[in-house]
């Protein structure tokens, strides 16, 4: 009977030992293709100690017993278990060795562990998991993702494992015909540069059917992101001429209304980018939890600010001026002088920092565009701006007399409207709008006293190809050199762009002296 109990011992504990602890024990061989069998074996296992045991090969502490076929994972907290029960152990045996790995079988480490997240409870894992093993593309994986592409319900996370389920079965030798043609209209669907790089890698050694199917999905491709490009450059375009609006709208209504050449006006935009940056220094100080607010107070302080200058301005040396536009162009123009060498004396000649508020930071992807949100932001900001401006204009009082200087300023004069307290707010007014365009530009660039000198060419040049005096013109002006700008660039390069911009517009004032939208009728006699 003892014979018998020892017999039946020796024949069941193998049995026993079941599927994964032979895969576990195939780590003791001391060979790179075992490992690798073991390696996959384990990361389809779906046992619990799988991710312990590869993430301890990944940095070095799995360990094996040559002899008994033991293999022992030590923790980073220096604790030993048995890889294959889980079993705690005191200490390792004399003559363990570390398990070896290559360049090869750490490359399949990252994809099995990559692919064990498929099957996490958290979607941000699962989902990242699954664009990790459609870049690998391990065939080790296939069983892993079949698993979780049955599970998952997420709408998009299932086809993000559809796809990565494609990308193995594009490379997998073994694979029929038609499950690779399958797998490229997957691939093709996708249509991004991930897809085109993966059809690329395919190479020339698959079957016709199949080679002539990823060919014709790199070419739809190509056509499409070629598409997806130019949209890109577009928003690019838009976001740009939404910042040359912002900086120029301030300059149409001085330059429009009377007729003022203001070199100092980008100094006004400085001087709302230095107050937000005042703005948010106190806040970082005193309240830290209004940081989010920031912009929201330093809107209107930007403008109170930059527009009390531009009174200053006007009524001390803009008013002496009106009629010689050169002897005021060669005034705003040392005027500017200092204003940048005071806000050196007070701040610095260095770039000043401006944060990003939480809901300004980051990105979204929309089709195969990228569109950051503070850039969309400054876009809809110029719009309200713009918006609020037309309002004002054709609703207000102010407006109605502006309105009325613009188009005759005598026959204004005449009716009783005090034309040199309208030049005054006009001027307030357009330099106060500069103001708060430098609370944009501050969260896209650098604070500094040059800050201005960024934009004040692009502004007038916007201003005159719009048309000198007419919102509208200035908005559609904006856009369009902005668009036209961002699509030269890659062509051209930045500086030949700029220059080519620059010839066309003189070409175009040649043609229509007045820009895009010219006053008519009495509007012209301002």
């Amino acid at each position: 009977m003892l014979l018998s109990i020892l017999l039946l011992t020796c024949l069941v504990v193998p049995a026993l030992a079941g599927p994964f602890e032979d895969s576990v024990a195939k780590f003791a061989n001391d060979d790179f293709s075992d490992t690798e069998t073991a390696i996959g074996e384990v990361a389809s296992s779906g046992n619990p100690l799988a991710s312990a045991i590869l993430g301890a090969l990944q940095d070095g502490r799995l360990s094996a017993d040559p002899d008994t076929k033991k293999v022992f994972v030590t923790r980073s907290d220096g604790k030993i278990i048995d890889a294959a029960t889980g079993a705690a152990v005191d200490k390792l045996p004399d003559n363990v060795a570390d398990v070896r790995v290559n360049n090869r079988l750490r490359r399949t480490i990252a994809a099995a562990l990559g692919g064990l997240t498929l099957l996490s409870p958290d979607p941000a894992k699962r989902l990242a998991a699954a664009q990790s093993v459609l870049k690998s593309h391990e065939e080790n994986l296939l069983p892993t993702v079949d698993s979780a592409l049955a599970k998952e319900t997420n709408k998009s996370i299932k086809q993000a494992f559809a796809e990565a389920r494609a990308a193995i079965i594009l490379f997998k030798s073994d694979a029929s015909d038609s499950d690779k043609l399958d797998a490229v209209a997957v691939i093709k669907a996708r249509g991004d540069q991930e897809a085109l790089a993966l059809l690329n890698d395919v190479g020339t050694d698959q079957p016709p059917l199949v080679a002539k199917a990823a060919s014709s999905a790199i070419s739809s491709i190509q056509n499409n992101l070629a598409m997806w490009s130019a949209v890109q450059n577009a928003w690019y375009g838009i976001s740009l001429g939404s910042v040359l609006l912002l900086a120029a709208i301030g300059l149409a209504i001085t330059f429009g209304v009377m007729g003022v050449i203001n070199m100092a006006h980008g100094e006004m935009v400085m001087l709302g980018a230095y107050t937000t940056f005042v703005v948010q220094e106190v806040i970082r100080g005193r309240y830290p939890a209004l940081f989010d607010y920031s912009l929201f107070i330093s809107v209107p302080l930007a403008f109170l600010v930059a527009g009390g200058i531009g009174v200053l301005i006007e009524r001390t040396i803009i008013r002496f001026l009106y009629g010689r536009p050169l002897e005021t162009l060669l005034a705003t123009w040392g005027l500017s002088l200092v204003l940048q060498q005071a806000v050196r004396t007070m701040f610095g000649p260095t770039n000043r920092e401006v944060g990003n508020p939480s809901w300004m930071s980051g990105a979204f992807e929309l089709g195969q565009i990228t569109i950051t949100y503070n850039r969309l932001w400054i876009l809809c900001f110029t719009l309200a701006v713009f918006a609020i401006l037309l309002a004002m204009l054709r609703y207000t009082a102010l407006g109605l007399e502006m309105r009325a200087v613009t188009q005759n300023r005598r026959m204004a004069a005449s009716m009783g409207i005090a034309t040199s307290r309208v030049d005054a707010l006009t001027f307030g007014l357009g330099s106060g709008i500069a103001g708060i365009a430098g609370v944009a530009l501050s969260q896209i660039d650098n604070v500094s006293p040059n800050l201005g000198q960024s934009y004040i060419i692009d502004s007038f040049m916007v201003v005159v190809f719009g048309g000198v005096g007419n919102l509208w013109g200035t908005l559609v002006g904006a856009f369009t050199l902005g668009i036209a700008n961002k699509f030269l660039e890659p062509v051209a390069g930045a500086v030949l762009g700029k220059i080519a911009i620059l010839v066309l517009i003189i070409l175009f004032i040649q043609k229509r002296p007045r820009g895009l939208f010219a006053l008519k009728g009495r509007a012209v006699e301002a």
